[in-house]
């Protein structure tokens, strides 16, 4: 008989050698330049991982956005900002732009910065060094000064919250020219120098005189400058009627501590408010928002609101798609799973962690494709009980109590290949750190040999694979039949329904992001 070894099947011997080493040291596929920016930019947050650190995820992201051509930096920063809402790898990338390429660095700043969160973002970016400059040179400080000099005064208010640096700080560095008496006395006020108060904006005025107790009218003003302040419940109850969607999100515990729900209708008002679909999607809120909220959410604060949080969760994955023939959707419970999705930060980790956002996922897909086989894994598959009628958050809960063992990316395929199954689609929901089965002798990954010999049973199968927290290397080589994406937001769904139907190519984000105009 023939040598196996040598006369290996035509199907094993296609598969791509994998020529990477992930961060766990097994064998993995290294995306190009431009995917690899892509993915770190729509889920990078600074904070650092299971696998690396946050000064390491900033120097990757600043040597990858080295790496590729002006004109693409700028679409992705464009990009990353518009569809994905990220805020501090924007700002990143802006300021290597600044860098770069100044003139593109201008024509896309007010289409980057759009709160003053990126603003002072940027600032501290750029004095940092880590862009290669501690000093904000001309350019940058001039549409730092045209952002301020532009911004109305409620936007400037809202600003003053929050540091390092401060608002305060960046009138200082960058000595803006105010063009009115108003604007003067404002900026005044906001450095803390001496201010004519008459001459300040009327809403300054309004939170002056009700610190002072001249006024018993709360201004409508950012709810973090009320905190403080003795108010009664029934001005917070006011506060709460007249809150963004937003600020009642991130404010409930707060608010019920305060005693605004003890006041009638104010449940009711809220919870109609944070339900409303329109609300949501001028809210731009994400899955992940709403599950930080509901895990957060003080048992004391009234049912109403948390089935309102519940209802706005399912809102929030509308556009998760309905898929034509079978399905199975793999979320990863290993133990690296369990590090927090936005990173580590002193005094601010996020309670959602990955395996949250890989259940909440899994579970989205259940409730649009009720015969979706859900097959979470670790070393092994492990058995779930779901039932698609059930709150996405119950069955994220139920996935995400899984948790635990070595990350095998390879382990749901060889248990559809034992059984004989394969699906239409396969989605993968993991951070792409497979070594349980990486360290054979194969040219190709495991899961990538798996994959071949379930496309032998089905030709027209197709792979995604959503990594929650990129480093720059994937388990399953991208081709026509896979698609690696990154993030966690619901661009996701989009991504996964366009890739289904055949829509787009795998170099589709790409192309995405190269079709952002200028």
């Amino acid at each position: 008989m023939a040598n196996k070894s040598v006369f290996a099947s035509r199907a094993g011997r296609l598969l791509p050698r994998a020529t990477a080493t992930n961060a766990a040291g097994a064998k993995a596929y290294a995306s190009g330049a431009e995917h690899r920016l892509a993915q770190l930019a729509m889920t990078g947050t600074f904070g650092g991982g299971y696998y690396q650190d946050a000064q390491a995820e900033v120097s990757t992201l600043v040597e990858v956005a080295m790496a590729v051509d002006p004109m693409f930096l700028a679409q992705t920063a464009v990009h990353v900002r518009e569809k994905g809402h990220m805020k501090d790898t924007p700002a990143l990338l802006l300021a290597v732009l600044s860098a770069r390429d100044p003139a593109l660095f201008a024509q896309v700043f007010g289409r980057v910065v759009t709160s003053s969160k990126v603003l002072r973002g940027f600032v501290q970016i750029l004095r940092s060094g880590q862009t290669g400059r501690k000093s904000l040179g001309s350019r940058p400080k001039a549409m730092v000064q045209h952002w301020l000099n532009t911004a109305t005064d409620a936007q400037l208010l809202a600003a003053s919250v929050g540091k390092a640096p401060s608002l305060a700080d960046v009138i200082r560095m960058v000595h803006p020219k105010p063009g009115t008496a108003e604007r003067e006395a404002f900026y005044a006020w906001l450095i803390g120098k001496p201010a004519d108060t008459v001459a300040l904006p009327r809403l300054v005025q309004d939170l002056l005189a009700f610190r002072a107790g001249t006024s018993a009218q709360v201004p409508d003003v950012p709810f973090q400058m009320l905190a403080d302040l003795p108010l009664t419940p029934d001005q917070w109850a006011d506060v709460a009627r007249k809150g963004s969607w937003q600020m009642l999100r991130q404010g409930l515990n707060m608010l019920d501590r305060k005693g605004a729900f003890t006041k009638p209708g104010v449940v009711d008002h809220v919870a109609g408010l944070l339900r409303d679909p329109g609300r949501i999607r001028a809210a731009k809120a994400l899955p992940y928002q709403l599950l930080a909220t509901l895990k957060a959410l003080s048992p004391e604060v009234d049912a109403k609101l948390r089935n309102a949080l519940h209802d706005a969760m399912e809102l929030s994955v509308a556009n998760v798609p309905v898929l034509s023939g079978s399905v199975a959707v793999c979320p990863d419970v290993s133990g690296s799973m369990s590090s927090p999705v936005t990173g580590y930060r002193p005094g601010a980790t996020s309670v959602v962690r990955c395996i949250d956002v890989g259940a909440l996922v899994a579970a989205a897909v259940l409730r649009k494709n009720p015969k979706a086989r859900v097959m979470p894994f670790e070393v092994g598959v492990r058995e779930a009980t779901l039932e698609a009628r059930d709150t996405i958050l119950t069955n994220a809960a139920k996935l995400a109590a899984l948790g635990g063992g070595g990350t095998n990316c390879s382990a749901p395929l060889a248990a559809l290949n034992a059984a004989g199954l394969a699906p239409d689609l396969v989605i993968f929901v993991s951070d792409n750190q497979s070594w349980v089965d990486g360290r054979q002798g194969r040219q190709a990954t495991a899961m990538m040999a798996e994959w071949g010999r379930l496309k032998a049973r089905n030709r027209a199968a197709k792979l995604v694979c959503i990594d929650i927290q990129p480093l720059g290397t994937t388990q399953a080589a991208e081709r026509r039949d896979v698609l690696n994406i990154g993030g966690f937001s619901d661009q996701v769904f989009d991504q996964i329904a366009d890739f289904a139907a055949g829509r787009m190519g795998p170099d589709h984000w790409v192309g995405q992001i190269r079709a952002v105009a200028l």
